[in-house]
């Protein structure tokens, strides 16, 4: 048995009815809170994994390889909010701001780090980054533009009392005065698209390298049925040939954004 991670996704849900294989963990919420186990420890044998997470740890020798099966995909625009009653704000506003996010390597902050650098010409290094925990991978270290919250402080709370001044968020609360920072972000992320001809990955999966790669494929082979079950969905491709380009523009984001010291190449990510 494959001891295994996976949150509840509507592509992985007949996945997890195969405990005649793996050996699933309870998750409540996002399977986000348990990445520091599967960089720090190696405790898993199939993990869900974050692609950035991933990158990072994969710099540092992490025994994980990955499978080209996203579980998890959405273009970030609209994850950039602010506190729009205390007055407009705008990408170009954001240099000597204070924007809060959960952690500094996390895939949704690196990925607006990404668009804000190259489609609205902010330099990233202007901005006060705030966090509120340190990464999953316990080697990576912080740029010194990032300091941490007090103790105690929540991310919402500070946005909402203009101790923050924007904040990136995975989910953002419904509230009518968070607005985008980015203007009309759907179709940003249209446009991102097309420039790029690709999506931005959230997470995949990766499976630890002791696994033989007989068995490795099985368990791809039951992911991609899972899929079928849940009707394709589109903006969750799998394969090599369907998620090379997006990898590779996860992977540029990522070495641009300074979290790894080179780029390195996708097959790479697969041994």
């Amino acid at each position: 048995m494959l001891k295994t991670l996976m949150g509840d996704h509507a592509v992985t849900r007949q996945f997890k009815t195969r405990t005649d294989k793996l050996a699933f963990i309870e998750v409540k919420g996002s399977a986000a809170q348990f990445f520091k186990r599967v960089v720090r420890n190696h405790e898993f044998d199939v993990a869900e994994m974050a692609i950035m997470t991933y990158v990072i740890a994969k710099s540092f020798g992490t025994p994980y390889r990955l499978l080209p099966f996203a579980v998890l995909a959405r273009f970030q625009h609209s994850h950039l909010v602010h506190n729009a009653a205390r007055g407009a704000l705008t990408p170009k506003d954001l240099p000597g701001k204070r924007v809060g996010v959960r952690s500094y390597s996390v895939t949704t902050g690196a990925w607006i780090r990404g668009i804000l650098a190259e489609d609205y010409g902010v330099d990233i290094d202007q901005i006060k980054w705030v966090t509120f925990e340190e990464a999953h991978v316990a080697e990576f270290k912080d740029p010194p533009t990032v300091q941490r919250a007090p103790a105690g402080k929540e991310i919402g709370a500070m946005l909402a009392a203009g101790e923050l001044d924007a904040a990136i968020m995975a989910a953002v609360p419904t509230d009518p005065n968070l607005k985008p920072v980015i203007p009309d972000p759907e179709a940003a992320g249209r446009r991102w698209g097309e420039k790029h001809r690709a999506i931005q990955l959230n997470h995949l999966v990766v499976v630890k390298n002791t696994v033989p790669q007989k068995t490795a494929d099985e368990v791809y082979d039951l992911l991609v049925e899972s899929k079928k079950a849940a009707g394709n969905p589109p903006m969750l491709p799998h394969g090599l040939d369907a998620n090379r380009r997006n990898l590779e523009v996860a992977i540029d984001v990522a070495y641009k954004g300074k979290l790894i010291p080179r780029r390195f190449t996708v097959e790479e990510l697969m041994r």
